[in-house]
């Protein structure tokens, strides 16, 4: 991935950032934007009061309120803006245990914003307990769609001899997921632009993936998932990964499925792509009502519910 030496230098301040933010002992879990905007909405949090409603809660603050080289740095990553006389962080920081991840401010409106959230969450236990189980080494993986990099960072740091790849059509994704691997000291991870597999080569031993599964009238590349009621993303990568993993090699996609009338769409395509002796794989479901907000908006009308799914398809012959 090619950069100017304005982005260049820019990613440099945003890690410096992070740095300084990791040394002060700043910790933050993100919540869905349901509940983001419930805490914004509440008395005395129209403006920011400390660093954790700065960075994780993205509320407007009076300059003087951070240090000067924490808003030097703000400004040198080009992720401040002006509103009247306060200032507003473009970004947002997040833990996952000890991990420090750069992702996009709420409320991310905009088409290329990086998505972090209680689905990142749930997708590294996922590949968390997969990595405990697995008695085979991983030496190629792939995060699809990476996003902030969660799968990649992950899976880096329980392999560190692995060559792991995260990719993603989104140019500001890859540019978050370089600073946050940077940030957690990860040199095995390499930052490629491509549609899910198309930009890459060869055969992996472990494909992770946590794409977007809704139905979004702005079509952000973080949440629209595409036709068959935001399943369709899920559909092709189950299909791109049966072609590209290796003998023995396991794909994780942790996804969302809308319910319709009892009917899972997503397990039932899994069945019938997965049928045969090739294949071994399990399908759960993690959480029966996610993002229940979502059933008011076009498209949803027959919808019952929205569940969270985890696939783990191992390639056996």
């Amino acid at each position: 991935m090619q950069l100017s030496q304005g982005q260049i230098h820019a990613d440099q301040a945003l890690l410096q950032l992070g740095q300084r933010l990791r040394a002060d002992g700043y910790r933050f879990t993100c919540v869905t934007p349901a509940t983001h905007a419930r805490n914004n909405a509440r008395p005395g949090a129209e403006q920011a009061h400390n660093v954790r409603d700065v960075f994780g809660w993205s509320r407007p603050f009076a300059p003087s309120l951070v240090s000067a080289d924490e808003l030097a740095l703000l400004h040198s990553a080009q992720v401040v803006e002006q509103q009247a006389e306060l200032l507003r962080s473009k970004v947002r920081w997040s833990n996952l245990d000890e991990l420090l991840l750069v992702h996009s401010a709420y409320p991310t409106e905009a088409s290329d914003a990086v998505f972090f959230g209680p689905d990142s969450y749930r997708f590294a236990q996922v590949i968390g307990d997969h990595l405990q189980r697995s008695p085979e080494p991983v030496q190629h993986a792939v995060d699809i769609g990476c996003g902030a990099g969660i799968g990649a960072l992950l899976i880096a740091q329980a392999a560190p001899h692995a060559q792991v790849s995260a990719v993603d059509i989104n140019p500001l994704a890859l540019r978050y997921t370089a600073i946050n691997a940077a940030l957690a000291g990860l040199s095995n991870v390499s930052v490629e632009p491509s549609d899910l597999l198309q930009g890459l080569t060869g055969s992996f031993d472990l494909i992770v993936a946590n794409p977007p599964y809704m139905l979004d009238t702005q079509q952000r590349q973080y949440r629209h998932g595409g036709a068959a009621l935001g399943a369709e993303l899920s559909m092709r990568i189950i299909e791109q990964a049966c072609q590209r993993l290796s003998l023995g090699g396991t794909l994780l996609l942790y996804t969302g499925v809308a319910i319709v009338e009892g009917r899972d769409a997503l397990l039932q395509a899994a069945r019938q792509r997965l049928a045969g002796p090739r294949w071994s794989w399990l399908y759960q479901e993690l959480d029966p009502d996610v993002f229940g907000e979502q059933l008011l908006e076009p498209g949803y009308e027959q919808v019952e519910r929205i569940a969270a799914v985890a696939l783990r398809v191992t390639r056996i012959g």
